[in-house]
């Protein structure tokens, strides 16, 4: 088991902070006994209103220190597999499994592990695991001082919030601390950078410590030739990116060919990839060894989040077998290719929020032969982004040879279903509800088949409770574990 990176003996919660904590308690409990939801961020709203430094507390009292996860797509997945690392290596994580990745849904994760007296339970022993929001990171960084920061990948999403992907590289870049801030402060987190997106490989020029690689070396699982959607197409020296492999978007084996950067050798790396429609087949290679892994869920974008996962697990020092275990041992991530039984059928639920994220699901359920059956859920709130075009940007047509029916619902349920018709695709029923949707679904899907889940992210919670209640399983917010 590896040596914890600090003493254990660091100071406990403030009496103020126990008593927010223990506020947050309340809070968390009444929102769920009202019927208002799972309490994932309204009790560290609570809780963080009354002492502002449990942000500070986080990644504090974990005796473990704390991980951050960030990028476009991929955070809820990655967290859930490094937690599920964390149980296999002896550790217990402190994580905000929900994915509620604002500030508040940080404060909350303290929330949730908070006893009766408002202090963090087993903190010696503890690792906190964040996932947290791409702009949201700078604000928070400095504060919660991780001791491995992941970053995952930069796509255009939601433009209305977050601008352009430059301008949040740019705050990534600027929230990292310089050599001599490192040096006085005696904080460098190490970064785990995905090789294969520009973007984020580039921040390995700021890192004012160790950097652990992560990326796909198997070129037979690139995308065809040709021109692909790329959301990063220039250098920092403002040349042109050259593209050898594509992976997904501008993911891929890249290089400047004006000023010589290019992509790193990974020291995690997916050498070999067999996909399937229910998962993937993968040669690991870690350092020189080469090992195998199953990764439990489907797509190439579940392959680079395990990744991700492993590359963590190595910086924090985790023994790779164990790492490789409990990647394979662990289940889908809430929301994310769950699967449920209901009335003689199988539900798979799938979070789609951009257009690379799209295009990976219908890259995975073209995979496999035979007609899909599809429920397709937009909806325009705010954690959904209200600029729905990206939906155009995806390349839906592919899914047309395979469709055996199709409904779409959400608040968006017209412009989902006038997407598809563009792509040759016919909705056998256009229904906001989500209810309504999910029968309208089933009853087009024949038994023992398999209806798809295609959801954004606000319409996805309805349709997984409604799923759930159905299926006799828990909400979202309850830990299976």
């Amino acid at each position: 088991m590896p040596t914890p990176p600090r003493s254990t003996h660091a100071p406990g919660a403030s009496i103020r902070q126990r008593a927010a904590l223990l506020a947050g308690r309340v809070a968390r409990d009444a929102t769920r006994r009202l019927g208002r939801g799972g309490g994932t961020a309204l009790p560290g709203l609570v809780a963080g209103t009354l002492a502002p430094d449990l942000i500070e507390a986080a990644g504090r009292l974990p005796g473990l220190g704390a991980v951050t996860v960030t990028g476009t797509n991929g955070k809820t997945t990655t967290t859930h597999l490094l937690a599920a690392i964390a149980r296999e290596a002896g550790w217990e994580p402190l994580t905000n499994r929900s994915g509620s990745n604002l500030a508040r849904g940080l404060v909350t994760a303290l929330v949730d592990s908070a006893g009766a007296t408002g202090e963090v339970e087993r903190r010696a022993g503890r690792l906190g695991i964040y996932e947290v929001d791409e702009a949201v990171l700078p604000t928070v960084f400095g504060r919660l001082r991780p001791r491995v920061a992941v970053f995952l990948n930069l796509f255009r999403d939601q433009l209305d919030r977050y601008g352009e992907i430059d301008s949040v590289a740019e705050g990534w870049a600027a929230m990292l601390p310089s050599e001599a801030e490192a040096t006085r402060e005696e904080w460098a987190p190490t970064l785990v950078l995905n090789a294969d997106d520009p973007s984020v490989a580039l921040l390995a020029e700021d890192a004012p410590g160790r950097v652990v690689w992560f990326g796909i070396d198997d070129e037979g699982v690139a995308l065809p030739g040709g021109e692909h959607a790329s959301d990063a197409r220039f250098c920092r020296c403002g040349s042109r990116l050259h593209h050898e492999r594509q992976f997904m978007g501008h993911v891929g084996h890249w290089s400047c060919p004006a000023c010589g950067r290019h992509r790193a050798r990974p020291d995690i790396a997916a050498s070999a990839v067999r996909l399937d429609a229910e998962g993937s087949d993968v040669e690991v290679r870690i350092g020189d060894a080469c090992l195998s892994l199953r990764v439990p869920t489907a797509g190439l974008y579940s392959v680079t989040n395990a990744l991700a996962a492993l590359a963590a697990a190595h910086a924090l020092g985790a023994p790779a077998d164990v790492a490789l275990r409990a990647i394979a041992a662990a289940g889908p991530a809430f929301g994310r290719q769950e699967r449920f039984e209901v009335d003689g059928r199988h539900i798979r639920i799938w979070l789609a929020k951009n257009p690379a994220g799209l295009n990976e699901i219908v890259r995975a359920l073209i995979a496999s032969d035979g007609p899909k059956h599809l429920l397709a859920m937009l909806n325009d709130g705010i954690q959904d982004g209200k600029d729905v075009s990206w939906i155009y940007d995806a390349d839906l047509e592919r899914l047309a040879p395979q469709i055996g029916s199709l409904v779409c619902a959400g608040d968006r349920a017209d412009d989902m279903a006038l997407r598809f018709a563009i792509g040759g695709m016919t909705a056998a029923a256009v229904i906001a509800e989500t209810e309504d949707a999910l029968d309208a679904a089933l009853d087009r899907t024949p038994s023992g088949g398999t209806l798809d889940v295609i959801a954004t992210y606000t319409a996805m919670i309805d349709v997984r409770e409604a799923v759930a209640r159905r299926a006799g399983v828990g909400s979202y917010w309850e830990d299976p574990s």
